[in-house]
Formats: C-alpha cells, sequence, structure tokens
C-alpha cells in the first residue's frame, strides 16, 4: 500500500507523454499508461516502471490519449537554435503516408538548361539545400513548389534563386528564393544522425527521371559506407536521376540525408550524406560562399608536385 501511494503520487506531478491510457482516480490522482486487461473489479495498468491493479470502485474515468497516426507530427515541436538556419524536431515514429503527407511540400524541384534535381526547405524564409552538382556551373536556377490546393497540387515557380554557398567536396549547395512574396514555405527539420540504426526504415521524396514527388521506400543498409574519402548513409532505397539533392527520411519526418548518388542497372544501390555533414556545412555556410564571378567557386586542394617532376628538379641541380 505504501509503494502504492508513493507511484500514485510521482504520477500526479509527471505525466507519461506516451502513454495509451490515463486513468482518473477519485481520489484527484491520475495513472498514465497502458491498460493490459479489465475484469469486473480491476483494472491492470501498465505505467513502465510497474503494473498496477487498480479497483473499479476507485476510478472515475478513463481517457484514451493513443496518438492518432493519422495526423502529422505537431511542428511546434521543432527547435531551432539562435543563429542556425535550420530546424531540429522531437517528434514519435509514424506510418510512411503520413510522414509523407507532413514532408511532400518541403520538397522541390530544381531546374537549370541543364537538366533538373530536387530539393528541400529547412526553414520559412525560403533557404533550401540540394546537390552542388545538380546547379553546377549554372546561374539560371528555377524553383518550383508543389503547393497543397483542394483539388491536388498546384505548381509555383521562383525564378530568383540566389546561390548562397557550395561545397563540391561534399557535393552540397545552399540555395535561397528571393521572390516567396506571400507564398507560405513548409520546411523540414533535420533529424540527429546519433539514433541512426542499419536496418532503419526510411524513404526520399524527389523527382526521379522528372516524375515529380515520387515517393520511394527502403532501409538504411549501412549507416556508415566509406566511399571516395566521404562517409555515406547506405540505402536500398531507389535513387534515381532527379532525385540527387533531395532529402532522405527517417519515419519521424526528419532528414537523415541528401541523396546523390545511385546506380541505375543495380536496383537497390543508393547513397546519401549524412545529415550531420549538412548540419557543419549550414553553419559554416559563409566559409563556403558563392562567388557570382566563378561558378565553379568553393575550396580545392593543391595537388602536390609528382615525384617524377621532383626528380627532374634534383637532376637539374
Amino acid at each position: 500500500m505504501k509503494k502504492m501511494c508513493v507511484i500514485l503520487s510521482l504520477l500526479t506531478c509527471f505525466s507519461v507523454l506516451q502513454a495509451a491510457e490515463t486513468i482518473k482516480l477519485k481520489s484527484s490522482a491520475s495513472i498514465s499508461g497502458e491498460i493490459l486487461k479489465q475484469t469486473d473489479q480491476y483494472v491492470i495498468i501498465d505505467i513502465g516502471i510497474d503494473v498496477l491493479s487498480i479497483k473499479k470502485s476507485d476510478i472515475e474515468s478513463i481517457q484514451s490519449q493513443t496518438p492518432d497516426t493519422n495526423q502529422p507530427a505537431d511542428t511546434n515541436n521543432m527547435q531551432r537554435e539562435k543563429g542556425k538556419l535550420y530546424y531540429q524536431g522531437d517528434f514519435p515514429k509514424v506510418s510512411i503516408e503520413v510522414c509523407a503527407e507532413k514532408c511532400s511540400e518541403a520538397v522541390v524541384l530544381v531546374s537549370r538548361p541543364g537538366g533538373l534535381g530536387s530539393g528541400f526547405f529547412i526553414n520559412e524564409q525560403g533557404y533550401l539545400i540540394t546537390n552542388f552538382h545538380v546547379i553546377e556551373q549554372e546561374t539560371l536556377i528555377e524553383v518550383t513548389l508543389f503547393k497543397k490546393t483542394d483539388s491536388g497540387f498546384e505548381k509555383v515557380k521562383f525564378k530568383k534563386v540566389k546561390i548562397i554557398a557550395t561545397n563540391p567536396f561534399l557535393d552540397l549547395a545552399l540555395l535561397k528564393i528571393e521572390d516567396i512574396g506571400q507564398t507560405k514555405i513548409k520546411y523540414v527539420p533535420l533529424a540527429n544522425i546519433d539514433n541512426l540504426k542499419a536496418g532503419e526504415d526510411v524513404f526520399a521524396i524527389g523527382n526521379p527521371l522528372g516524375l515529380e514527388r515520387s515517393v520511394h521506400d527502403g532501409i538504411v543498409s549501412n549507416k556508415s559506407r566509406a566511399f571516395e574519402g566521404i562517409v555515406y548513409i547506405q540505402t536500398n532505397t531507389d535513387i534515381n536521376p532527379g532525385n540527387s539533392g533531395g532529402p532522405l527520411f527517417n519515419m519521424r519526418g526528419e532528414v537523415i540525408g541528401v541523396t546523390n548518388m545511385g546506380y541505375i542497372f543495380m536496383g537497390g544501390l543508393g547513397f546519401a550524406i549524412p545529415v550531420n555533414y549538412v548540419k557543419h556545412f549550414i553553419e559554416n555556410h559563409e566559409a563556403f560562399s558563392y562567388d557570382k564571378d566563378s561558378p565553379n567557386t568553393g575550396f580545392r586542394y593543391l595537388q602536390p608536385d609528382s615525384k617524377a617532376k621532383k626528380n627532374e628538379d634534383k637532376n637539374s641541380n
């Protein structure tokens, strides 16, 4: 009985946010947890730290708090640290249908005279991420947003697109829409890469081969695949030309990476730039500021002299 009183007093002060039901007692205390069983006289509830048997005669009401997986997560859960351009979130896992519904408007088509790719907004001010190779050697860029309406999707095109920063080595570019006007921008949060696990369900939204707003699902095949000096997320999610620069999401609707490579004739072998690289690039974008007078701007490594060249210099002396 003493143990029961201690538990009840703790539960009166702290609510369990993940609980399925809340039992309100006639004593004004409330207990949140998962109801395992009900008999004629008792309700058996799992509160996480213990399993309790509560007399029905002591219960005033039972309220269901089962999360509604048919609704997207509350965007108020997004947090944006002072001085940063991107948001982070704390969302529960939901179905791919819910995630796609919530995230699709933040994914855009990035087009240029030489081709097209994908991208995604990271805040309401019109900043977006794509691949460097999507805009490489181009300054005439157009971004198409797919706005939801009662009758479907409406294309909203932006032609004043500024290149803010580029990182050719990581294949990333930061853009900003300058003609937003009254258009409300939907954006997506960036995930915590530390929580990523191999085998985790993921999905990509993009425009493969120009097929707009395509959704492909899969899993994380390997969370740290080394390739040409960079660690990538390997996934069996289909990544095709046109997906480049688009987001790879977890089942919380958070971006875990930026898709940039896939093998057309080898299905189930795709790669994404991990979100920790993306965050570092955004936070230090001033170091990679775009120079409009040099379309190939970005840092480069100076190649060392070849051994043959060094030997020639040595012999000449």
